[in-house]
């Protein structure tokens, strides 16, 4: 017979101090307390800002420190007391706010900017190619700094979100633009942009099958014009089609089909994006000439050389000037215009990406674990890292894989 337990040793056997126990081992968190500024944009009628009240507020809660510069939120109308509130720290001069570790703004920084740098410093800007000079990168190499630009961020699905945001902004908003300037009150063709019944549509040209031309293709649609789209690339125009869900007139880039749709236009868009460095396509002086007085051209690739020979730049404050009787439209920073929903679309798509800095112990580290985040990168610790820069300005470049291989 089985040996009986002794008395008051029953509870015992029967609990579990014998059993076995899962180790309670010490976790160790790598999060890392971020110090953001925000420096004022200084530039030509920039309007935006990379974090919103709402956004500050999140990241301080989590025990992020974030200095702004006064006044920096008020073109997007957030005032200093919505960031103060939010708890973030004012501070009344650039220099204070370009002791934080980590920069985030969104026109590249000025040659007086940069001076405020210091090594180590992280600046999250846009880059802005089309104006990209090599003084500026010398300048930045100079300050051994690591430099992100908006333009080359990808996310985890290898999309560009600070380019797709953007973008979405500027073809939504240039066909507003467009029926503003085709009204006779803007001495335009007085048509509206559209159609009612029993008048024929006006006719809109959109050169690209981006993401700009997806949304001002789906506007002028809605509106009821009668929209053709010209690229290159089948794919796209494949893509194009599919995502609007409706029949639409798609061709390649032929001249003579072109030329001809554009003569007849009331608005030609464009949106052509620059492959190796240049646009692949310039709409010639004569073809303009040859358009309807009063008809409205908008060259959303101004900042990268123009979809039209006739282009020049343009601002805000002087957004348009007339060639051949035809509006030309042609202000780089389209998004601009309307600050308020750019700055939120920003700071949605920063927000994310600052807590997975924080999360991963710093810009190091997170750089050696996520790919994605590499793309963006074009100056780390003093090198430049992006092969396209250093091709145009002839400069020597290394490869940032293996420069954060060798320092972790």
């Amino acid at each position: 017979m089985p040996e009986a337990i002794p008395p008051g040793f029953e509870s015992l056997a029967t609990s579990r101090a014998f059993y076995t126990q899962e180790s309670m081992l010490a976790v160790e968190t790598r999060k890392r307390k971020l110090f953001i500024g925000l420096p004022r944009e200084t530039s030509l009628q920039e309007n935006r800002i990379c974090l919103t009240p709402e956004a500050v507020k999140h990241l301080v809660n989590e025990g992020h420190e974030v200095v702004i510069e006064s006044g920096a939120g008020e073109p997007s109308k957030y005032s200093d007391h919505d960031y103060s509130e939010a708890g973030a720290t004012i501070a009344y001069s650039a220099k204070e706010v370009y002791e934080a570790d980590i920069i985030l703004k969104v026109a590249p920084p000025t040659q007086e900017e940069i001076e405020y740098l210091k090594s180590n410093q992280t600046l999250i800007s846009a880059l802005q190619f089309g104006s990209l000079t090599s003084e500026y990168i010398t300048s930045i190499l100079r300050k051994k700094v690591n430099a992100i630009s908006f333009e080359l961020i990808k996310d985890p699905s290898g999309a560009k979100p600070v380019v797709r945001a953007m973008s979405e902004i500027a073809g939504s908003t240039v066909m507003l633009v467009a029926a503003e300037y085709l009204a006779r009150s803007n001495e335009g063709k007085g048509v509206i942009l559209g159609g009612i019944t029993g008048v024929p549509p006006s006719q809109v040209v959109i050169l690209g099958a981006g993401t700009v031309a997806e949304y001002a293709a789906r506007a002028a649609t809605g509106l009821g014009a009668e929209v053709k789209v010209f690229d290159n690339h089948l794919y796209k125009l494949r893509r194009l089609k599919q995502n609007l869900g409706t029949t639409l007139y798609t061709s390649t880039l032929d001249t003579f089909v072109l030329n001809q749709q554009i003569r007849r236009a009331d608005v030609v868009i464009g949106a052509l994006n620059a492959e190796e460095g240049r646009i692949p396509f310039m709409v010639p002086e004569s073809v303009v000439a040859s358009m309807a007085p009063g008809s409205v051209i908008i060259d959303v690739s101004i900042d990268q050389g123009g979809c039209f020979e006739t282009s020049e730049m343009t601002s805000h404050s002087k957004p348009v000037f007339r060639k051949y009787d035809v509006v030309h439209y042609c202000v780089p920073n389209i998004a601009s215009r309307v600050p308020r929903t750019a700055t939120n679309a920003l700071s949605n798509i920063f927000t994310p990406i600052l807590q997975e800095i924080s999360q991963h112990g710093g810009i190091n580290e997170v750089l050696f674990t996520n790919e994605h985040f590499r793309s963006g990168v074009y100056v780390y610790k003093g090198s430049l890292t992006n092969a396209a820069i250093a091709k145009k300005f002839n400069m020597r470049y290394k490869e940032l894989g293996l420069m954060i291989a060798v320092r972790n």
